[in-house]
């Protein structure tokens, strides 16, 4: 009865309710958009790499080696030598590795040299999904280029293209390999992690460019053709990081103090789901952030409700007056007025709901393609359904302040109003 009453006295009043109700689901859509990017965020960071039990590269501490070896930020201090990372990889606890070296780039996106490993070994998602071609194959020939899906859609190429690598990193003006430009062979599939804005090239290929160049300047006089190249040794001297797969998890830790104490260089070896703990952490202030400024919208969407309840109240003394009169308690009037707020909240929170679907819906791939974060559309998570509950609740509390004032009026004053 109360909420039936509370219906049709929003009826009477649509234009204020709908505009009530359309502030509270917009603030209710920020709210869960933003918890629903967090956490996106947060799982599309840990699936950028799994199933690698450790990221090695030169000691520079374990936030900076995870960023510029997996995510592809900032650059790397200096590089460790090959005798190194051949003898560690041949080391009995371990199963596979993935050399990897950076420090190259093509308008703006990072060239990466490895090997056959990359995408034999190479894992992300939750399911531990290896990579997969979208078109063509892995490198064979010295001069052949993987692109990622993301490097290939933005700079509009297909197989077959000529790709000229510059040297250094960012999309400024530097030195290029001119004369020795490559041809994509092989374009992969989106995944939602970094590889999808790098370029992949033989770590022969990575040498070959680097002839003759010293100290990141190219020698004066001595210039080195594409194919005299091929006739050098090209067995890499440094690399910049490499990743390893361990036959048994619980070699992890030795194997990890082992590296960390490895005599011939200055080595660190780091777990990726620690680092990436590590990282989340220092992302963590934003995402409070965020979230609390998501909460200040949902109250002044409350605070809207409760002042267009209050402001209809002095109005409506006349009609809670007649109500009293035919036999209404002051308890069921407090009901009704309580009832009509819950229902606006409920309104706010279905249309919320429904705007938020179609707003994921609707970035859902530009997301996944520009910035490597998957949402999941599907039902609300348990964190969420408690962030609706709460507003509910806080809507149901608002409505009490009104409720109270009109549980207040006596009949006298209703039926003679003050002028």
């Amino acid at each position: 009865m109360f909420f039936q009453l509370a219906w049709r006295s929003l009826l009477n009043r649509r234009s204020s309710a709908l505009l009530t109700l359309i502030t509270i689901a917009i603030s209710v859509m920020l709210l869960l958009s933003v918890d629903k990017l967090r956490e996106d965020t947060r799982a599309s960071f840990f699936n950028t790499l799994s199933g690698t039990d450790l990221v090695v590269g030169a000691r520079t501490g374990s936030l900076p080696l995870l960023l510029y070896s997996v995510f592809n930020i900032g650059q790397p201090t200096r590089n460790l030598r090959w005798s190194s990372y051949q003898e560690i990889s041949q080391m009995e606890a371990v199963d596979w590795s993935i050399p990897i070296t950076l420090g190259d780039s093509h308008r703006g996106f990072r060239v990466i040299g490895t090997d056959h490993n990359y995408f034999a070994h190479y894992r992300f998602g939750r399911n531990k999904q290896l990579l997969s071609f979208r078109a063509g194959h892995a490198f064979e020939d010295l001069y052949d280029l993987v692109i990622g899906a993301e490097a290939a859609r933005a700079l509009g190429y297909e197989l077959g293209d000529p790709v000229v690598v510059a040297h250094g990193l960012g999309r400024g003006s530097f030195t290029q390999h001119s004369d020795k430009p490559f041809r994509i062979v092989g374009i992969l599939q989106p995944t939602g992690t970094p590889v999808d804005r790098s370029l992949l090239i033989s770590l022969e290929a990575w040498q070959a460019i680097h002839l003759d160049w010293r100290a990141g300047t190219r020698l004066p006089g001595v210039s080195i053709s594409a194919d005299e190249a091929r006739n050098y040794d090209l067995t890499p001297r440094e690399i910049t990081a490499f990743m390893l797969g361990l036959n048994s998890p619980l070699a992890t830790f030795h194997l990890q103090r082992s590296i960390n104490q490895y005599r011939a260089e200055p080595l660190q070896a780091i777990l990726p789901g620690v680092a990436l703990q590590e990282l989340w952490q220092v992302l963590s202030v934003a995402e409070k952030t965020l979230l609390l400024m998501s909460a200040c919208v949902v109250l002044a969407g409350l605070t809207g409700m409760l002042a267009v309840l209050l402001s209809s109240l002095k109005e409506r003394r006349r009609e809670l007056a007649v109500l009293r009169a035919v036999g209404a308690s002051p308890g069921r009037i407090l009901l009704w007025v309580v009832g009509e707020a819950a229902l606006l909240t409920l309104g706010g929170l279905l249309l919320g709901s429904l705007l938020w679907y179609l707003l994921l819906w609707s970035v859902q791939d530009t997301l996944a393609l520009d910035y490597g974060i998957f949402l999941q559309l599907g039902w609300p998570s348990v964190n969420q359904l408690l962030l609706l509950a709460a507003v509910q609740t806080s809507g149901i509390l608002v409505g009490l302040i009104p409720a109270l004032g009109a549980y207040r009026y006596t009949l006298t004053d209703g039926l003679t109003p003050r002028i």
